[in-house]
């Protein structure tokens, strides 16, 4: 069946994690709902999302986890729609889940147990949903909307941007939902890649030739951010949890300083380490919690040669701790919306009702999810401002 409804109440374009969710919650209220995605079948980023297992929450959310020009803006949603309400939606569907770290929760099977969880909401609330569909035109009428389909046109009286950003463009991400935006004269946030790992100048990647897959915990710090996890070197620079993270807050030139021994005073440590092993090198010593190759790596750059512990003063191993302690790099750039997880920036909230998501300026047409200038932390939380949005204007469109 190729045909569309030619008149619907509710009409959500994208078929991701906050139109699905919004398409539920407004079936649910008897209203007749028509979900249309271009791609070829729903919820792509959902399908790829935690290494496919989908860390679809965080035990943590708060609004403090999110970022927007704004910072009230998402709070109303968050706390009308919280985590503990999908965790209850996600044993409600029988779906096995564990916390990884740091309050991710991720499903114990595959991703696509969040999907069908959504299709069957969606289903049990008569919503329809339709791929391979793209949008032509969107022009309001008096009461409503009329929209061009590549399947026919379709009227309704409310209309969900469910788009989101310009993130994975190989998973089908576009900027259709900004174009819209501008169509009816909002302003947007200015857009970029974000928890998106850092690539680095060719010198700097030559230097680091033999690191590679090595991880390393460490405090990554730029401007207001700091977070302490994982760092990862790659073949184009550095990625892992913390990179991520902190990339939210980079902006192109800046410095971002890592503590390479985040739990330990490294200079302190050292001339500890002189006192109970003065026959040990240094090499050896820092090895016992870096990797051979980190270590060899680390004071290298440094120019640091490798003797045994007591032939340093103990001034002269507090001066190399706190040289080694802390890299300050100067990012040669990110790996863009290639690899981004989500797009910082977007439709500005100041235009939209953070109760029920809809534009202040244009009735009956709502914005949720990731188009929206509100982006979350790495680790569940876009997924819940997902959830949170989509149910707010689930509940009036």
């Amino acid at each position: 069946m190729n045909e569309l409804p030619q008149q619907i109440d509710v009409l959500i374009i994208g078929a991701g994690a906050a139109g699905l969710m919004c398409a539920a919650v407004a079936g649910q209220r008897g209203r007749s709902v028509l979900v249309l995605d271009h791609a070829n079948k729903v919820g792509k980023k959902i399908l790829m999302s935690g290494g496919g297992r989908c860390n679809f929450t965080n035990l943590y959310t708060s609004p403090e986890n999110f970022y927007s020009e704004n910072p009230h803006f998402c709070k109303s949603a968050l706390a009308r729609y919280t985590q503990w309400d999908f965790i209850a939606l996600v044993e409600k569907h029988g779906i096995p889940y564990h916390e990884k770290t740091l309050g991710q929760l991720f499903c114990d099977n595959k991703s696509k147990d969040i999907v069908d969880l959504l299709l069957a909401e969606c289903r049990a609330a008569k919503a329809q949903v339709r791929t391979r569909c793209s949008i032509e035109s969107v022009k309001p009428l008096g009461n409503g909307y009329r929209v061009e389909t590549s399947l026919g046109p379709v009227q309704c009286q409310s209309l969900v941007i469910a788009t989101g950003g310009l993130s994975i463009p190989t998973m089908g991400a576009t900027g259709f939902g900004y174009d819209i935006a501008r169509q009816f004269g909002l302003r947007l946030v200015p857009t970029r890649a974000a928890l998106v790992p850092f690539t680095q100048h060719k010198r700097q990647l030559e230097r680091q030739q033999e690191l590679p897959g090595s991880a390393i915990p460490v405090t990554a710090t730029c401007g207001a951010g700091s977070f302490h996890e994982q760092m990862l070197f790659t073949h184009r620079g550095l990625s892992g949890p913390a990179v991520l993270q902190i990339s939210s807050y980079w902006r192109e030139g800046e410095p971002v300083s890592f503590d390479l021994a985040p739990d330990l005073d490294l200079a302190e440590w050292l001339v500890q380490q002189r006192q109970e092993k003065p026959e040990a090198h240094l090499h050896t010593v820092l090895a016992g919690f870096w990797s051979k190759k980190l270590t060899q790596h680390f004071l290298s750059e440094k120019g640091i040669e490798s003797r045994p512990l007591k032939q340093f003063s103990p001034s002269e191993l507090a001066e190399i701790g706190m040289a080694l302690q802390t890299w300050q790099l100067v990012p040669a750039g990110t790996e863009g919306y290639r690899t981004a997880e989500v797009t910082l920036g977007g439709v500005d909230t100041d235009a939209i009702s953070s109760r029920t998501m809809e534009c202040k300026t244009q009735p009956g047409l709502y914005f949720i999810g990731e188009v929206l200038d509100v982006t979350g932390w790495l680790g569940g939380y876009n997924f819940q401002w997902a959830w949170s949005s989509a149910h707010a204007a689930g509940e009036v469109v």
